[in-house]
């Protein structure tokens, strides 16, 4: 199993967050978490990539522990993210944030860096192959050169996700990449979150609140209301829980983004 969330529980002064979640995450699957607002999904993702630390449980990549792991330590043993809100670098390139996201794969240093020794020449054309091969995949090559901040807002969003792949993981975790996207732009996610498991061997993890999506995407869904995860299973075993229909119908205001039919 690639990715163990295990019985994790997470309280802020006293208030839990999180409560006795577990599920798994296999190898080569797309695997989502689902729920209404305030439902606990950024603190567990949080959870996961080390910006949180449990009280109870454990989150274990690969069989290995992640207990205690800053998010950069996290970052090199192979989980990168995306955020609910876009965050790339202010008056940089795209080609200049796509970079940034190796960082985590470069070992020449400041020295090797100012002397141009061979092996920081060497690291830095790497680094601009897999930045261009990574625009390529999310197609953004025409737009390398643009500062990332002045692409329109779904664009923005391929440079994140461009970003995440760039630290070459084995678990990418995206959340709410459909946010603010228009339906043909929702269309080409659901298509390139699928090829990045199949044509990068990417696993993936997924918050989302289009439940279109996510029943097109999803392998597994994990349903999280309050903290606690009120079911597991596939698209079909989900879409027919009752307690998931509930949870959302029992919202006020409710859009229809957030239909389960």
């Amino acid at each position: 199993m690639l990715l163990e969330i295990d019985h994790v529980t997470l309280r802020f002064a006293g208030n839990t967050a999180i409560s006795d979640v577990a599920f798994d995450v296999a190898e080569g699957s797309i695997r989502s978490v689902i729920g209404p607002n305030g439902a606990g999904k950024t603190s567990l993702f949080n959870c996961i990539t080390g910006f949180y630390h449990p009280q109870e449980g454990e989150v274990r990549l690969g069989g290995k522990s992640l207990r205690g792991s800053k998010p950069s330590a996290i970052t090199e043993l192979g989980i990168s993210r995306t955020f609910q809100n876009v965050r790339l670098f202010q008056n940089m390139s795209v080609t200049e944030n796509v970079m940034a996201g190796q960082h985590c794969r470069t070992r020449a240093g400041a020295v090797g860096a100012i002397l141009q020794l061979p092996g920081q020449r060497a690291e830095e054309q790497q680094v601009r192959e897999v930045t261009t091969e990574c625009l390529e995949f999310v197609g953004l090559s025409h737009e390398a050169d643009r500062i990332g901040t002045t692409l329109p807002y779904g664009h923005q969003r391929l440079v994140e996700i461009a970003r995440a792949l760039a630290t070459q993981p084995r678990l990418i975790l995206l959340d709410e990449p459909a946010a603010g996207l228009h339906t043909g732009e929702k269309n080409e996610l659901i298509k390139l979150i699928q090829r990045i498991r199949d044509e990068r061997n990417v696993s993936v993890l997924l918050i989302e609140h289009d439940m279109g999506l996510v029943m097109k995407v999803s392998d597994q869904i994990a349903v999280l209301d309050h903290g606690r995860k009120i079911a597991d299973g596939n698209p079909e075993e989900i879409q027919n829980n009752p307690d998931v229909i509930e949870a959302y119908l029992g919202q006020e205001g409710e859009d229809e983004d957030l239909e389960l039919a």
